[in-house]
């Protein structure tokens, strides 16, 4: 996400290294590459432009401290202005209503009709709400058997009708079905076009018209970059709708339509689509988004879904084998469930500071842990809750099941020691203590 952008805004800050104060000419070399990395982002030239001014005005009407470089400086100040270009805070979704009423627009291709069932799924299982899904596209019978399919993956009701051709009538004839059935909220799903054209317009300001929604939502695939923003520009001219949803967002290096698309049509980016499964969803936080640009990382999200997937009971139970070291590949296994729960690989090393510069040439898989995985399966009942008992003659057997090597099955067998070896570490508060006291001795710096 945003990895070239990323990249050429670390070499736009390199000009200032070693300068001991903020200069006009400086500062005008600097943005000149902070203004090239956002025009080469497909960021919209007038946004790149009053961005640099911004950032320009204040570069040189701050005093250094001491205690700050130049350069330290102004990322703290293209750190802010990125964020207010974003829109500055996050942006709920008015779901409240009885029912709530969630309008979906957009192109075809966008992504609208998955962003639906995601939304859903979001609803119910963050904001505990119950959804109806409905669809409304009476021209491709596959969207609405699409549909169909996401809201039984993901357990919601979804309201058709095939005979209809009139999609305003669909939708308020499901308003009625959610009001008699006790739905508290209704999401949308309309068809699109592969361009904007006029009667896909008059057709959804039509259905505007007659739901009256509390919410629309405009879904883009943010890798189409500028062309994202014309088309918010154009649908917003028509329906007047109240958020942005990015799709394909942890596809796109670049970065375009995320950091121009506030500044264009002055409403809001309110979710990001970060992946296929219907979890990849992500409430849009321009700070939090900042940071991940800036190559900060972003903590708070990593915690975050590390949360969603946190279990009280079975982190209780964990613990009591960690410190009466019981803790086996059974045990393993379940937590590495647990953290292919919480997205794909790459995104998660991203949102560490420091890790996106330091893994760039390195290539994740998202099935990273399938031979780890297969060679934990390939354990009998025994070996999984005893790992002791894995002698060679067993290993070699476990690496031909699994399809590895015994290199492979050596490896894993001694990453298992290790985490054991650390987590009954952690887990005694003594050795925690004397831990911090020899990080603290180090001047706060990690061994390398």
């Amino acid at each position: 996400m945003f990895e070239n952008l990323s990249d050429k805004f670390d070499r736009a800050f390199k000009v200032l290294k070693g300068h001991g104060q903020i200069t006009e000419i400086n500062v005008a070399e600097t943005l000149k590459e902070v203004r090239r990395a956002l025009l080469d982002a497909d960021v919209n030239f007038k946004t790149a432009k009053e961005f640099t001014n911004k950032v320009k005005e204040k570069a040189l009407g701050e005093n250094v401290l001491t205690s700050i470089s130049p350069g330290q400086l102004m990322i703290k100040i293209t750190h802010s202005e990125l964020k207010d270009l974003m829109g500055g805070t996050s942006t709920e979704i008015n779901a409240k209503g009885t029912p709530g009423i969630i309008l979906m627009s957009g192109l075809q291709g966008s992504g609208k009709t998955t962003f639906s069932g995601k939304l859903a799924n979001f609803l119910k299982t963050k904001q505990n709400l119950k959804p109806l899904l409905v669809a409304c596209d009476v021209y491709r019978p596959a969207a609405i058997d699409q549909l169909h399919v996401v809201g039984e993956q993901i357990g919601v009701e979804v309201f058709s009708d095939r005979e209809n051709k009139k999609p305003e009538s669909i939708a308020q004839n499901a308003i009625n079905y959610a009001k008699s059935n006790g739905f508290n909220v209704v999401i949308v799903d309309t068809a699109g076009r592969l361009a904007v054209d006029e009667q896909m317009m008059d057709e959804i300001e039509l259905v505007k018209n007659t739901i009256n929604p509390t919410e629309t939502l405009f879904v883009v695939d943010s890798m189409t970059g500028q062309d994202a923003v014309n088309t918010a520009k154009a649908f917003n001219e028509r329906i007047d709708f109240d958020g942005v949803v990015l799709t394909k967002l942890d596809g796109d290096t670049r970065g375009g339509a995320a950091l121009s698309i506030k500044s264009v049509v002055d409403k809001p980016i309110k979710f990001i689509g970060t992946g296929e499964k219907m979890e990849a969803i992500d409430v849009f936080h321009p700070e939090r988004m900042a940071d991940r640009i800036l190559g900060m990382g972003d903590v708070v999200s990593l915690v975050e879904r590390a949360q969603e997937q946190f279990d009280e009971e079975e982190a209780k139970r964990i613990h009591k084998k960690i410190q009466k070291n019981q803790f086996d590949f059974n045990d393993f296994y379940n937590q590495i469930q647990q953290i292919k729960k919480m997205g794909n690989m790459k995104d998660l090393v991203g949102m560490i500071p420091g890790m996106r510069k330091a893994m760039k040439d390195v290539e994740i898989q998202d099935d990273a842990f399938k031979p780890i995985e297969a060679i934990i399966n390939s354990m009998t009942p025994k070996e999984k809750s005893n790992p002791k008992i894995i002698n060679v003659s067993r290993r070699q057997r476990i690496a031909k099941g699994s399809g590895t090597s015994i290199q492979d099955v050596n490896k894993l067998m001694k990453q298992f020691e290790d985490t054991r070896k650390m987590m009954k570490m952690m887990s005694n508060k003594k050795n925690m203590a004397t831990m911090m006291k020899q990080f603290k001795g180090m001047g706060g710096k990690m061994p390398m």
